[in-house]
């Protein structure tokens, strides 16, 4: 987890990720310079045409400077389209850089880290978060890098109209930034919060898509839509207190301009008229008066979306600093060439539980057998699934294959000698053949066919009026639970490993399917390790070995006749499913 607090990842962030960026940065700097240099001469070039062109009644003068102003005006607008195009092609690159890495770090976490931060953060983070970094980097570029120019320009031309008017200036400006500095200090709490709030509106809509078929069972409409109101009123009740304080910054800017205004025309004018000062002067004072506050404003402003930069950055720095705990090994050991996986003492525990779900799991599963884990709900069959599959790794022993521990395989090898099909199976938008080459890119559709078959599923395929081509909606939610369940088993078996682990993948077929599955498996897949997870006796009972799991350790490994003699807690099981002469 990342060491460094909110305040402290924005600049960290910013100076890592903009390298790649500088030569924007460098021409958008000189164009904003560019830009302001042309605002401040214009002030000038009018006063002198007021004062050496209106007043003396030289239209020729006029014409001429007027071509002047006309240029340099060309310029200004030139340069500042060339550095908001410029900020823009930044900002956006940098969002997508930010995006990039997120995502592909969120890749290599274990089930740990993605349930530690949980889907609707991470969602957040990849999308409100950046988004909110690209807006300061855009305000940056196009807003704040001229502002410095704009005001030690705006301040020394002043001098040069008239040094005595400065006095006004010299109060103003502090007062300003003084205001300004308050405001944006109480805007970094509710900044905070409000990136909070979003992630809780993202989990009550994530829970109600995914879970749209229990609530409708239960009738529970209503309790979800309060919920969500709940939600929502919460995130509205912050953005509402954000811009509330954001509408004080325009107000108090307002204020104090006009109060300058007011002011410099107040001490002005009897200058005028006492022949110390000129008209034109006071009207390039008056405009570079309101160039330097429109710099300090612009300032300002940038400043307000830092607070909650500063949040989001951190959000941002918290993933990309979190290593994964299940790391690639530095010097990959060479791949597997037989299956045999072995458990040797493997313990493992969440974070945060106060005993392990896995404690002391000694068993071995050869090549060519089939091995079956039973127990009751809580057990921890499904965590021994996942870390034979290296999603986690163990806290203590090991788990190997041939001998080769996992950690010491790179991912690759390892995903082309275990084939998972998990307890939900999950089917990506797309077509059945895009999600079938899951398990292999290059297969070819006679390879996809012959998976099908022996996953029981080429019957339906056939049927589906664009065969392999149809479509298959996100999650595979166009398809019932057995024929996802099906089409999950077939993507394992297109990728051919040498080691399956079904995690409780039958469990949405009927009886006649789940026998016909297990008898084409015993027949195609007859050299391979198979690990079976299962609540249905019927499914397991013909297994070369049957391990039985209580509260996180192994109670009895045998047959199904030797445990129904030696292990009480598959005998009952066993009873709980099957009558007496079933089950013998």
């Amino acid at each position: 987890m990342s060491t460094d607090t909110p305040k402290a990842a924005l600049l960290p962030l910013l100076r890592g990720r903009l390298r790649p960026y500088r030569s924007q940065l460098a021409a958008i700097l000189g164009l904003q310079g560019v830009q302001a240099l042309s605002m401040l001469y214009l002030p000038t070039l009018n006063a002198d045409i007021v004062d050496n062109g209106i007043v003396a009644g030289d239209t020729g003068y006029i014409l001429r400077h007027g071509g002047v102003m006309l240029a340099v005006t060309i310029v200004q607008v030139v340069a500042t389209a060339a550095a908001v195009y410029l900020g823009s092609k930044v900002a956006m690159g940098l969002g997508r850089d930010l995006r990039a890495a997120i995502f592909a770090r969120v890749q290599d976490f274990s089930a740990r880290e993605v349930n530690r931060f949980d889907a609707p953060s991470l969602i957040t983070r990849t999308t409100n978060d950046v988004q909110q970094i690209q807006v300061l980097v855009l305000f940056t570029a196009t807003m704040l890098l001229s502002s410095p120019f704009m005001a030690i320009g705006g301040l020394v031309l002043a001098l040069g109209q008239d040094v005595p008017l400065t006095g006004v200036l010299a109060v103003l400006i502090p007062v300003l930034a003084v205001a300004m500095g308050l405001i944006i200090s109480r805007l970094i709490p509710p900044s905070r919060l409000m990136q909070t709030r979003i992630d809780s509106v993202n989990q009550v809509m994530r829970e109600q898509i995914t879970g749209i078929r229990v609530i409708r069972a239960f009738v529970r409409d209503g309790h979800e839509q309060r919920r969500f109101g709940e939600a929502n009123d919460d995130l509205m009740t912050v953005a509402i207190r954000v811009g509330r304080i954001q509408a004080y910054f325009g107000a108090t800017a307002m204020l104090i301009s006009s109060l300058a205004s007011i002011a410099v025309v107040w001490f002005g004018g009897p200058r005028i008229a006492s022949g110390e000062m000129q008209l034109g002067s006071l009207i390039a004072f008056l405009n570079y008066l309101g160039m330097i506050l429109m710099a300090v404003m612009m300032t300002m402003s940038v400043f307000m979306l830092v607070p909650r930069g500063k949040v989001t950055a951190g959000r941002i720095m918290e993933v990309l600093d979190t290593e994964p705990s299940v790391a690639e090994p530095a010097s990959p050991a060479p791949a597997p060439t037989r299956g045999q996986l072995e458990l040797r003492g493997a313990g493992f525990g969440y974070p945060g539980a106060e005993q392990q779900v896995l404690c002391d799991i000694t068993l071995t599963a050869p090549p060519g057998r089939t091995t079956a884990i039973v127990g009751s709900t809580g057990s921890g069959k499904t965590t021994l699934i996942n870390l034979a599959a290296r999603l986690m790794d163990v806290d203590t022993g090991g788990i190997a294959i041939d001998g080769v521990d996992l950690r010491s395989l790179d991912r690759r090898t390892l995903a082309a000698t275990i084939g998972l099909i998990p307890q939900r199976a999950y089917l990506f938008s797309g077509t059945i053949a895009s999600n079938l080459r899951y398990g292999d890119p290059d297969a070819s559709d006679e390879q996809l066919w012959e998976a099908l078959r022996i996953a029981q599923a080429a019957d339906f395929v056939a049927g589906l009026p664009d065969g392999l081509g149809t479509g298959i909606g996100q999650g595979g939610v166009t398809v019932s639970g057995g024929q996802r369940q099906r089409l999950a088993i077939a993507r394992a078996l297109v990728a051919k490993p040498m080691i399956y682990l079904f995690d409780d993948a039958f469990s949405a077929l009927d009886t006649a399917t789940d026998a016909a599955l297990r008898a084409a498996l015993a027949e195609k897949l007859a050299g391979t390790t198979q690990i079976i997870v299962a609540q249905r006796i019927s499914t397991i009972r013909e297994a070369d070995q049957i391990v039985v799991l209580d509260s996180g350790r192994v109670e009895a490994v045998g047959t199904h006749e030797q445990l129904m003699e030696t292990s009480p807690t598959y005998t009952e099981i066993v009873n709980s499913q099957l009558t007496p002469q079933e089950a013998a």
